[in-house]
């Protein structure tokens, strides 16, 4: 029996050289002969190695922004060391300052005390001698004949009274026939007097006082209201 060729035996036999020809147009397409490996570290795809210089300068890159971040931290810490410093100073001298204010005011209080209490003594003393005159005049009112001789007495020690309290600085303010003066005077009654002008004073029921320019006591009043 005759065994039956396959086309492809057919046309080799027609054309031998058919085959080399489509093998060499294969590898013009491909750009590479049968067989011939791509060399390592030429493709582009996944798994190349990189450009070792770039590489060299990545490293050099991220060593200089390690130091960089280093040394600012640094710089860093010892501003903030100064700073501490600096408040640290800053509060022991005011700590200072409150100290010494604190015994400045102390001191000063008790220098005020003291003054004070230098003041009360010397009016004091001004009184006393007021005082030993009252005692004199009541042990020689206990065996007086002479009334007269008692009230001349009185009015001696209530002139040495007023001297006293001028020598300090008090004075009486004048009320009896003068305008009504809220600032030195208290109205404490209302009256009519056709001879005087409404708001003038006409009686004093009690006398004021002022120790230089403050009042000490407001003079008690009758101020005319003829309305």
């Amino acid at each position: 029996m005759f065994k039956r060729k396959s086309e492809e035996e057919i046309r080799e036999e027609v054309d031998p050289n058919r085959n080399a020809t489509m093998q060499t147009e294969e590898e013009t397409v491909t750009g590479s002969a049968p067989g011939q490996a791509e060399a390592p570290g030429t493709g582009n795809g996944d798994g190349t190695a990189g450009d070792p210089v770039e590489e060299t300068k990545q490293e050099e890159a991220a060593e200089e922004t390690l130091e960089d971040v280093q040394a600012k931290l640094t710089a860093a810490a010892a501003l903030l060391k100064t700073k501490e410093e600096e408040a640290t100073e800053t509060k022991n001298r005011l700590l200072r300052l409150q100290a010494d204010f604190d015994n400045f005011r102390r001191r000063n209080t008790a220098e005020r005390e003291e003054l004070a209490t230098y003041v009360t003594i010397s009016v004091v003393n001004k009184f006393l001698q007021i005082l030993d005159n009252f005692e004199r005049a009541e042990a020689a009112a206990e065996n007086a004949t002479d009334v007269q001789s008692v009230v001349d007495g009185m009015a001696g020690i209530q002139k040495q009274f007023v001297k006293t309290l001028e020598d300090l600085g008090v004075k009486e303010i004048p009320a009896q026939g003068e305008k009504f003066n809220p600032n030195f005077h208290e109205a404490v009654m209302r009256g009519q007097n056709p001879e005087m002008e409404d708001e003038t004073i006409d009686m004093v029921f009690e006398k004021g006082y002022q120790l230089h320019d403050k009042v000490v006591r407001h003079s008690k009043v009758r101020v005319i209201s003829n309305e």
